[in-house]
């Protein structure tokens, strides 16, 4: 059984900056792709970021580009998010997820493992 458990939301300023974790349990968090989504309010999920089973290949979307940093630890078994320069519009429920590919993938469909989700509300 993969569980996958998202941490470090909150409510900050515009312009503050957060670290969002994700701690996978199951042996083998480094064969999987990850990827961080979210999911503002009235509005579809959407892709932040990717990153690839080693670490070396990276998406992200437009919006997030130069503001926001994926990363990943394969000996604590943990995917992160740095989020820099915060904006009002990053306000959203952050959810990581696990591919069983090891890949790149910005599609929802690509990844079968979610966690619950991190709120991040950013005021203005």
């Amino acid at each position: 059984q993969v569980q996958l458990v998202e941490s470090g939301g909150g409510l900050v300023q515009a312009g503050d900056s957060l670290r969002l974790s994700c701690v996978v349990s199951g042996r083998t968090f480094s064969n999987y792709g990850m990827a961080w989504f979210r999911q503002a309010p009235g509005k579809d999920r959407e892709s932040v970021a990717a990153i690839s089973w080693s670490g070396d290949n990276t998406y992200y979307a437009d919006s997030v580009k130069g503001r926001f940093t994926i990363s990943r630890d394969n000996a604590r078994k943990t995917l992160y998010l740095q989020m820099n320069s915060l904006k009002p519009e990053d306000t959203a429920v952050y959810y990581c997820a696990a591919s069983r590919s090891g890949g790149v993938y910005y599609r929802g469909y690509e990844y079968v493992y979610w966690g619950q989700g991190t709120q991040v509300t950013v005021s203005s």
